[in-house]
């Protein structure tokens, strides 16, 4: 597939530094939105190194992944196998960082991961940063946010209208280094020219809703929509840091 990637980044209104990264490669058909945890220091370290490593394995992998376009079923492709492959060498790679390092100590972060290879979208997934597709109008939230309120949603336990005030609702269950090991959620989705991918940071998530995001993506030329995003959750305060990348299929390259 023929894609484009626009992609951009916020402090926000609040907080001091941008703990954010993200990585638009369109040569690798990679994409990635990544928000870190652990302090000024440890968060962005977190992030970029992240980010960094996980585009090096890929590239490093690139004959791999191009013979993965040609499997099919889409469940016998073995891009899946080396998406989780490459988010446990990068998790593994930022724990040993922390503990290589005290004052980065207990760092870690959220991957959200998009690779496009031949007609196929695939992604990995850690934390609560988010993946949306929009086809015609529809717009779906592909991943699931592995965050302590989303558990408690799913147990009935709160509302989603109670998540999104909830005191609790930064704290995120599962992260890119936090520990040796991580369990990862992977996706594979067949694409079409037109669909298109919205991947963001929760800074963005908890103050736009999933309505919004689908409007802009319908009503705005792609490349506007980081920017309209972005503006839109810091006129809400901005208080966390805002990542957006959009990637457009507009056909077969």
């Amino acid at each position: 597939m023929k894609v484009e990637c626009f992609g951009k980044s916020d402090v926000g209104q609040v907080r001091e530094e941008n703990e954010d990264s993200f990585l638009c490669r369109e040569d690798l058909g990679l994409y990635i939105v990544a928000d870190g945890m652990g302090g000024h220091v440890g968060g962005k370290m977190a992030s970029s190194l992240t980010v960094n490593t996980f585009a090096e394995l890929i590239e490093r992998n690139i004959n791999e992944l191009k013979a993965g376009t040609e499997v099919m079923p889409l469940e016998s492709s073995p891009i899946p196998r080396l998406l989780s492959m490459a988010v446990q060498d990068v998790c593994s790679r930022v724990y040993d960082k922390s503990v290589e390092q005290p004052e980065l100590s207990g760092m870690g972060t959220t991957l959200t991961a998009l690779i496009v290879a031949g007609d196929c979208g695939y992604l990995a997934q850690v934390g609560d940063s988010r993946a949306y597709m929009l086809r015609e109008q529809n717009l779906v939230q592909i991943t699931d946010d592995h965050s302590l309120v989303n558990e408690q949603v799913k147990a009935g336990l709160i509302t989603e209208s109670q998540a999104k005030v909830s005191r609790l609702r930064n704290i995120i269950t599962r992260s890119v280094g936090f520990e040796k090991d991580v369990s990862v959620d992977i996706f594979a989705l067949p694409l079409c020219p037109g669909d298109k991918l919205f991947l963001c940071s929760d800074g963005l998530s908890n103050v736009v809703a999933a309505p919004e995001i689908g409007g802009a993506l319908l009503g705005c030329e792609t490349g506007e929509v980081p920017s309209r995003m972005i503006d839109l959750a810091n006129q809400r305060g901005g208080e966390d840091n805002i990542t957006v990348v959009c990637v457009e299929v507009s056909g077969r390259g």
